[in-house]
């Protein structure tokens, strides 16, 4: 098997139709790109919750951090990783655990296995190896 993204209507689509964005790996540093990729998302009216175990119980950017997708409270519309991709697979198994809808990692982030476990369990939607900033801005621009 492998990995082909959604055509990119589709990407748009899910972009359009997503209200809570859970970032993996939302450090809590400004200077960090993930920190920086979740104020923008913020900005374009999208409520950001973050995920990082080091982190959880704090909060960042107003919201409070979880150690796990499996314990946010409310349907994650997009999961954004910020994780290496040899932990893109745990996270999948992660996410098939839960109600989440788009399974995204970031820009040079893909896994094959990842791909596999999402496939197995029926999840068709997910984008790897894209930046979600890029996205958006294609979206919007």
């Amino acid at each position: 098997m492998s990995f082909q993204n959604p055509k990119q209507e589709v990407i748009n689509q899910y972009l359009r139709e997503a209200k809570i964005i859970a970032i993996i790996g939302l450090s809590n540093k400004p200077e960090r790109i993930s920190y920086k990729i979740a104020e923008l998302l913020q900005n374009q009216g999208y409520r950001v919750i973050p995920v990082n175990p080091v982190l959880a119980g704090e909060e960042i950017l107003g919201e409070k951090v979880y150690a796990s997708i499996k314990e946010v409270p409310e349907t994650i519309d997009i999961v954004d990783i910020f994780r290496r991709s040899e932990f893109l697979a745990e996270i999948a198994e992660e996410f098939i655990e839960t109600d989440a809808k788009v399974f995204w990692a970031q820009l040079g982030l893909e896994s094959e296995a990842a791909a596999e476990i999402l496939a197995k369990a029926g999840k068709k939607d997910v984008v790897m190896n894209r930046c979600i900033k890029v996205e958006l801005a294609n979206l919007v621009g």
